[in-house]
Order: structure tokens, then sequence, then C-alpha cells
């Protein structure tokens, strides 16, 4: 959570920031967020398979400097020069959120992995609703670039706590030195299926977000975004939580399929309350949809390649984000709120079924039967 919270609290800073102490639009701010977010989409695949290849230290090292020096100057430059120093942080941003399940599932027993990691995405939600909100607070009593400084100085802290640490990403121990297995032989429909699946689950929650915003302020709400989002992200951490208590695991395109089935009725909400229900039913398969897209992937790829398969997971879960707020912005534009919430819940159902596909019984035979007719190879 400490390591997380500034990550959540630095895009909103940025956004205030570049609004009132730089005096640019919404767009310029937006166009800061995008431009950070494609870096570090870009940058978690080429991260992870550095983490197999060199291990923690020699990944997260220069990654505390650079990153360090970037926001030590981005809060008191111009808008151009902090766009670039917010992009050359995003490519070297500490892959946090790799490197934290690599180390929880390196850790505990097979059987309690799924429990783990529920409590790393509950971590996660308290850590979403905590962070934008004491940013916001903080913004408001003082200097938006004193409050930037703060909150990325508190993530380069958190990331020389995580160099410090050096918890082991692999099960036995290992730094993540040994031979890294080619890519052919995990990098395939199933898993490529789960990065999908995570894509299309970020995209639905980006689109429900904004979804909820618009809904709220067209129903003469607006006072209660807050509150809905809040008991959204609540259901979240409720469905975690009961996931996590499961004896069983379940497959991630179902739960991607029921998070679309819960999605779909928000369309329908009269008023505020109504909203806030059914957002709450929504939020119950939030957490438990990622964390299992999680497990999956953990199931799916050999540890010594885990930390490129985490940042391609990874990777997939922020172009979800970056795309499914503009398209779903684009409908409500065009055909009202309602239509966003039918979007994404459509968009997502369809994806559950893909994937489905993809990931069954006969597939994987087939696959694994087209893999073993290749010929042999020298790892490069």
């Amino acid at each position: 959570m400490l390591v997380r919270t500034p990550v959540f609290a630095g895009g909103i800073v940025v956004t205030l920031h570049v609004v009132s102490a730089l005096e640019r639009s919404y767009g310029a701010a937006g166009a800061v967020g995008a431009a950070t977010t494609l870096a570090i989409a870009v940058s978690g695949p080429w991260r992870g398979r550095l983490l197999d290849r060199r291990g923690l230290r020699r990944v997260v090292g220069p990654s505390v400097v650079v990153t360090g020096l970037c926001w030590a100057v981005a809060p008191f430059v111009p808008y151009w020069w902090l766009l670039g120093l917010a992009v050359l942080a995003g490519l070297f941003v500490v892959p946090t959120f790799s490197v934290i399940r690599q180390a929880i599932l390196a850790v505990v027993p097979e059987q309690d992995r799924r429990t783990a990691i529920s409590l790393d995405s509950v971590a996660v939600e308290i850590s979403f609703m905590l962070g934008p909100a004491l940013a916001v607070w903080a913004a408001t009593a003082w200097s938006t670039a004193l409050v930037l400084l703060v909150v990325q100085m508190l993530g380069v802290l958190a990331g020389a706590v995580l160099w410090l640490a050096d918890p082991p990403l692999r099960e036995d121990g290992d730094t993540g030195t040994g031979p890294v297995p080619p890519r052919r032989t995990w990098l395939r429909p199933g898993f490529l299926a789960v990065c999908l699946g995570a894509a299309a689950t970020t995209a639905v929650l980006s689109g429900t977000d904004l979804g909820v915003v618009a809904a709220l302020r067209d129903l003469g709400s607006p006072s209660r975004i807050g509150v809905v989002l809040a008991l959204w992200g609540l259901g979240s951490l409720l469905g975690g939580l009961v996931y996590g208590g499961l004896h069983r695991s379940v497959d991630a395109f179902r739960l991607l399929g029921g998070l679309a089935l819960v999605t779909a009725p928000l369309a329908l909400a009269g008023g505020w309350v109504t909203l806030g229900a059914l957002a709450f039913l929504a939020g119950l398969f939030c957490a438990p949809t990622i964390t299992a897209t999680v497990d999956q992937v953990s199931r799916v790829v050999p540890a010594a390649a885990r930390g490129e398969a985490m940042g391609w997971h990874g990777s997939s879960m922020t172009a979800g984000l970056a795309l499914g707020a503009p398209a779903t912005g684009f409908v409500i534009d065009h055909a009202g709120w309602g239509a966003g919430f039918l979007t994404v819940a459509a968009v997502g159902a369809l994806v559950a079924v893909l994937g489905a596909v993809l990931t069954s019984g006969p597939a994987r035979a087939r696959w694994a039967g087209r893999s073993a007719a290749r010929p042999a190879r020298t790892p490069v």
C-alpha cells in the first residue's frame, strides 16, 4: 500500500498542477496522463524481462535514480518539459505491481496463491481509494508543485525500500538471474487470451468510472459522484475478500462474463441511490476478475519468465484503462450515458466468450500439438 498509494495519487496531482499552476486546459493535462500511461505500458514487458534476466536490484536501482531525478525537476518546469520528464519517468517506472505480485507468488504455496493475490487486490483497492482523496486534499491546502514533489518522492522512497528488501521473485529463492525460457514456450494463444481478458476488464472498469460521472451529472446529482464511486470500490473490496476465501479458483473469463452481466443494469438507474446500489453489485466482480487473470498467468507461464509475463499482463491492463475511457466517452457523447454502460458490458461479454473458447480443453490440446510438431531451436 505504501508503494502504490503514491502511484494513484500522482496522476490526479499532475492534472491539478497542469490546470491550476501551469494554467493549461484539461486536454493538456489529459495529454500528460495519456503519454505517461503509454510509456508505462511500453516499459512493462521490457522491464519485466530485465527482472527475469538480471534480478530485482539491477532493475529497481536505475529506476529509483531516473524517476527520482525526473520528479525532482518536473514540478518546477514549464508544460512541455513536464511532459517530457513524465514520459521518461514512465519508461523507467519502478515495476511495483509486477514485483509485488511475483514476490507473493514466490513465497505463498500454490494452493493459497488465489487467496494471497485477492488480499493484494484488496490492498490495491484501498490504495486507489486513499491516494486520490489525500492528493486532492493536499493540493487544496498547499502548492500543487510542492504536493507533486512530495507525492513522487514518496514513490521514489518506496522504490528504494523495495530495493533494500530485495524479495525473492521465484519459488526457490533465486533472484531471477538464471536462464530464461524462450518466448515461444509460453507466449501462446492461452496466455494472450488472458492478457486480452485483463485489458477488457480494465476497459469495463474505466468505462464504468466515466459512465458513473456522466450519469450523475445528467441525473442532477453531481455531488454524489464520490459516494457512488466509493460504493463501487467497497463492492470490489468485499468481492476480493470473498473470492480469496473460496476453496477453488474460478475461470477468469467466467468472472469477466459476470462483470459484464452486472455492469449492464447500470444503464437502467433512475437516480443516485439506484445507481449506487447497482454500482456496489457491479463492484463485487471487479477485484475477483483481475485476481483471476493474475492467477491464470502464474499457472501458464514458467516461473523463470514470470517477470516479462507479468509485464505483458500489466501493459494489457494499462492499455484497457487507456482505451476504455475515451471509447466510452465517444459513445456517451453520441448516445447517452446508458449506452456507455451497455457498450463496455458488451465488450466484456464478447471477450469473455472469445477467451473461454481460446482457453478451452480442445483449443489447448490443438495448440500444444502444433508446438510439439515444431522443430527444436536453440534459445536466444
